[in-house]
């Protein structure tokens, strides 16, 4: 007599014991036929009066954990900012003020100062009353006489800043034009010259 096939239920039973590892524990399996043909399948063994078969199989296992997800990297800590550049402060020189003056025989030159050239007069010609130094054909009345000589300076008047640095530019440019036709000796001292030029211009004007 041929064994009736195994219900589902069974059958899944045993796919999963099969997938499993040896180390599962092992479980009897009844399978009960009741008088009027129905089949219950159970762990524990038939009730009496209903046919019983034994099936050992190994107990179904729940699947493995899924293994968890890698943790995504963490986002590259942003570079700390550069430090801000130190604060660089130039003070410059206020601008070398230039004077012109004018000599007592009408000639023109500059100063840095802003004294004209001295020179010394007879006392007479400033308007006190004079000797024997007076111009000729001056006669001097009766009274005291003041007599001697003193010092004075040429009138100087302060020039334009931008004057100034055409001045400085027109000089940088003499020096330059002499300095193909002068001795050796004289280069040096055109050299010094110009140096003191380039840097007061930088400062006092801004630009060569």
């Amino acid at each position: 007599m041929s064994r009736p096939p195994l219900p589902p239920l069974l059958l899944v039973l045993a796919a999963l014991a099969a997938s499993e590892a040896g180390a599962a524990d092992p479980v009897t399996i009844y399978r009960c036929v009741g008088r009027d043909g129905t089949v219950t399948l159970s762990d524990a063994k038939c009730p009496p009066g209903q046919r019983q078969e034994v099936r050992e199989m190994l107990r179904p296992q729940d699947p493995p954990p899924v293994p968890a997800s890698p943790a995504a990297p963490a986002s590259p800590a942003r570079p700390a900012a550069p430090p801000a550049p130190a604060q660089v402060v130039i003070y410059r020189t206020p601008p070398r003020p230039m004077y012109l003056c004018t000599s007592d025989d009408g000639r023109s030159y500059t100063s840095d100062n802003g004294d004209g050239n001295p020179r010394l007069v007879p006392l007479w010609s400033l308007g006190y009353p004079g000797g024997g130094w007076g111009p000729p054909g001056h006669h001097r009345p009766g009274g005291p006489v003041v007599v001697g000589n003193t010092w004075v300076r040429d009138a100087c008047h302060q020039l334009p800043q931008a004057e100034v640095c055409d001045r400085l530019r027109d000089r940088r440019y003499e020096i330059q034009r002499q300095y193909h036709s002068a001795l050796q000796s004289e280069r040096h001292a055109l050299d010094i010259e110009q140096r003191g030029l380039d840097a007061r211009l930088d400062n006092d004007c801004g630009a060569g």
